[in-house]
């Protein structure tokens, strides 16, 4: 493509050219795909990443009881309700200990819900308390909290259910329940850093996805958490080779089975039962199922990265933001839009493999696309993503938090920013 000359509206990117160059003339001389579609490791001699821990194993199933696989983010409908149920977890920083389930109710649906709570083979019932959460973007469903306390007989329950406190005796042999994670506030964690990828549906920009895999594990990311609805078979092959490598744990996301689900965010853009394909609970569920397995959690997609300026990791980015704005803070950092429509052919450094290797990998080159569009100086919206200690914080939403302990600080973009591929 012809180079286009700078235009007024738009500032080159010199910095992150040539920072994504330097580290693609590694991990694009590393990774190729044959037409075939498999992935090879080529003759060159660069070290590959390796992951710092092997791949989350399923748990099994619970004998004499009819279990729902926590893990994977099963939904689960209560009988009585149109409540959905994603997950539970058990939350250990409130005051009153407590079982968490993550869920998506009608709103206009007046409903109580109670909470049957196995502990050591036993069934102890309590009334749960419900918050649905305000950032529903005016469709008919939206994320909610459902708060079980939990008696003194039962501090530590393995699984719960829920139903509709209008069910007197429900029938046990009926009840799903879904188990309760989280069992422990861990102070070490096998991960320093997990991205949260929310929701992956028709996806298809596999050459994309492999540069912002390969590029967040330069940035020390070593647990990529993907809630996928479907994607193309190349996708696929994507998602298993980092499944089995141990940097992805694929959350199959099936809500479209029990609600209709919107493509955009607002309902005038696109009518259906809930935004954007559930991503907001999706994103909740991350972050619970982080808690204590991962240091810090960002939340932001595929094609969004997060690069610091003053320094070349988040490993060192991190204590950085601490020591300028606090710690358990969340901290934001400013979006800026890569337009995929304003392209340059880059240089070819005898580092660099052939382009016409990628020929046939669909997707979008971020090696082309150099230009931003001047962000819009505040208060104007900037749709910003975060970086979080997970355990400051006590609900999400796509732009930052909801609520958590120590607020969240706008991260200077002198010191980092975020890039925006769309």
């Amino acid at each position: 493509m012809t180079p286009i000359p700078k235009l007024p509206t738009l500032e080159k990117l010199k910095w992150v050219y040539s920072l994504v160059l330097a580290v693609f003339c590694v991990s694009a001389a590393v990774w190729m795909i044959r037409s075939d579609g498999i992935f090879q490791i080529s003759s060159l001699t660069y070290p590959v990443l390796q992951p710092s821990v092997t791949p989350t194993v399923a748990q099994n199933m619970t004998a004499g009881f009819k279990v729902l696989r926590g893990q994977p983010a099963s939904l689960v409908r209560v009988n009585g309700s149109r409540t959905l149920l994603i997950s539970a977890y058990l939350e250990h920083r409130t005051r009153t200990k407590k079982v968490l389930v993550i869920a998506i109710m009608f709103r206009k649906e007046k409903v109580s819900l109670q909470c049957s709570l196995r502990c050591r083979e036993q069934l102890h019932v309590s009334r749960a308390s419900v918050d649905i959460h305000w950032d529903h973007f005016g469709f008919p469903y939206g994320t909610a909290d459902v708060s079980c306390p939990l008696p003194p007989a039962c501090q530590a329950p393995t699984h719960v259910a829920v139903t509709s406190a209008a069910i007197r005796n429900p029938d046990q042999s009926d009840m799903e329940y879904l188990e309760v994670w989280n069992q422990r506030a861990l102070t070490s964690f096998p991960y320093t850093f997990t991205s949260c990828f929310s929701t992956m549906y028709n996806y298809t920009n596999v050459l994309q996805l492999v540069q912002s895999l390969e590029m967040l594990q330069f940035l020390g990311v070593n647990r990529v958490v993907i809630y996928k609805m479907n994607c193309s078979a190349e996708t696929q092959r994507v998602l298993d080779y980092y499944s089995d490598k141990g940097l992805v744990e694929v959350v199959p996301w099936s809500l479209s089975k029990y609600l209709n689900v919107s493509r955009r965010a607002k309902p005038d853009q696109d009518p259906g039962d809930i935004h954007y394909f559930g991503q907001i609970p999706a994103l909740n569920d991350c972050l619970y199922r982080s808690m204590y397995r991962s240091k810090y959690v960002a939340l932001h997609d595929p094609d969004e990265l997060i690069l610091p300026q003053l320094v070349n990791s988040w490993v060192e980015l991190l204590p950085l933001l601490e020591r300028k704005y606090g710690v358990n803070k969340c901290y934001k950092f400013e979006n800026n839009w890569v337009p995929s429509e304003f392209a340059l052919t880059p240089p070819a450094p005898q580092t660099l493999p052939q382009l016409d290797r990628w020929q046939n990998v669909s997707g979008v080159n971020i090696l082309n696309h150099v230009y931003i569009e001047p962000a819009p100086r505040k208060p104007v919206f900037n749709n910003y993503k975060i970086i979080t200690n997970p355990r400051s914080v006590y609900s999400v939403t796509v732009h930052g938090v909801l609520r958590s302990q120590g607020g969240c600080a706008w991260t200077d973009r002198r010191i980092a920013r975020m890039y925006h591929v769309k």
